[in-house]
């Protein structure tokens, strides 16, 4: 089929048809629909972003002819620094030079740090080293690349939106692999701004598969893999008890033998399609020395979202005989007797008590946040949705939507395993925290 199609083109048609990049781009390269003003372009290493940076320049810049007008003339290209922002945004791989075809390829002009098009548009360089450098050109399209590497990046930032004024709707494009930097995450949280992601996967077919393996494996369970192959933004609130970096350092590959596994559940207030999460999560606690010396290993968030009594408590005792445990708990704030009663009338040989909170979620977290700081937690690879909520508590609370469920069935678990071990077997009775 294919070689059908390409016998039938002319051999302009073949010429053209590799600088088409409509035809040949990925979903996360080609420009959203709508009326937006900044378009950013999160991706991992090797995602495609300077690709398709460029193509939208290119298509911003050129006319149906070589000759005629497109709807940018002035173009700033914005890198980290000059050198960059020339091997990569210019004359890179994937750069304006390399993609553009003959017959409308830009002229580089190094001493003015200019591209030049046959039409008479022009692009220029610019670096984030030298802000005062936009104080005074004018736009009516940019491309940024790198924005969360930028050393003066909200300065630089501020400069080139006073100069992005030409034209019935100047825009812009920013090419970046995502970081917790202010200057991002305010871009992202504007209205006229629209958002494409991808991982480092989804250009595949243009990387090499030794390169994918060795990342993936070195990579793949950090939160630096997760920033820069899968092109996420992990954020850290401010006053944070956990900090991704810390939760990274904490990570395990397996567990010792013999460790006495605990499942705490956080229930639902109630059970429908609204419903906040079930919380789940199992810990291994490894009882060596004294209980002071005692560690834990999380295992498992087996939270469900959306489930009915009954589903959230099958899926419970689902994960308490999945990992062996010894003991279960859940916090009965909410359910009192209930949640007991539904959980015998689902497995009548659950190991169950039921746990009461007297204080806040902060300080029920905080000596479970101290424990980390210690090194006495860890985690069995990632576990990112819990992960998530961890990072959104501060000082102040929950910064994140919802209720933090994944995150109160850790800090349970924890606190029957380390904080007040054995006072489960001495004491069935419901305590508060």
């Amino acid at each position: 089929m294919t070689e059908h199609f390409l016998a039938s083109l002319s051999d302009g048609a073949l010429a053209a048809l590799p600088y088409l990049f409509e035809v040949w781009a990925l979903p996360h390269q080609l420009p959203p629909e709508g009326d937006w003003t900044s378009w950013v372009i999160l991706g991992g290493r090797g995602a495609g972003k300077t690709r398709a940076g460029a193509e939208w320049v290119r298509a911003m810049v050129e006319g149906p002819t070589p000759e005629a007008p497109g709807r940018a003339r002035r173009v700033a290209l914005v890198g980290e620094t000059y050198d960059q922002a020339l091997a990569v945004m210019v004359k890179g791989e994937s750069g304006l030079l390399a993609c553009s075809p003959p017959d409308r390829c830009p002229r580089w002009i190094a001493g003015e740090r200019r591209l030049e098009w046959p039409n008479g548009a022009e692009a220029r360089l610019y670096s984030a080293h030298d802000p005062e450098a936009l104080r005074g050109p004018q736009f009516d399209a940019a491309w940024a690349d790198e924005l969360a590497k930028w050393p003066k990046a909200q300065e630089t930032w501020d400069m080139l939106q006073f100069g992005l004024r030409l034209g019935q709707h100047p825009r812009q494009v920013v090419t970046t692999t995502p970081r917790n930097v202010g200057v991002l995450k305010g871009l992202l949280a504007r209205d006229s701004t629209v958002v494409t992601q991808a991982a480092t996967e989804a250009n595949r077919a243009f990387l090499a598969p030794s390169f994918l393996r060795e990342v993936r494996a070195r990579y793949g369970q950090t939160r630096l893999g997760r920033q820069e192959l899968d092109g996420q933004l992990l954020e850290d609130a401010e006053d944070a008890l956990w900090t991704r970096a810390g939760i990274d350092a904490l990570r395990v590959s397996e567990v010792a033998e013999g460790a006495r596994v605990i499942v705490a559940v956080d229930p639902p207030v109630t059970g429908h399609a609204g419903s906040d999460a079930c919380g789940i999560v199992a810990v291994a606690v490894v009882e060596r020395g004294a209980p002071h010396d005692w560690t834990a290993v999380v295992l498992e968030d087996a939270s469900v979202a959306a489930a009915s009594p009954k589903e959230w408590a099958e899926a419970a005792a689902a994960a308490y005989h999945r990992h062996g445990a010894a003991r279960m708990v859940a916090e009965v704030n909410q359910g009192g007797d209930l949640v007991g009663t539904l959980m015998r009338q689902v497995d009548p040989h659950v190991n169950y008590r039921g746990v009461r909170a007297s204080k806040g979620k902060t300080a029920r977290a905080e000596p479970v946040a101290a424990l980390y700081e210690q090194g006495r937690v860890r985690h069995l690879g990632v576990l990112e949705a819990l992960e998530d909520e961890m990072c959104l508590l501060t000082l102040r609370g929950y910064e994140g939507t919802g209720s933090p469920d994944r995150l109160d069935a850790l800090v349970w678990a924890v606190t029957e395993g380390l904080l007040a071990p054995g006072i489960g077997a001495l004491n069935p009775r419901v305590r508060g925290l």
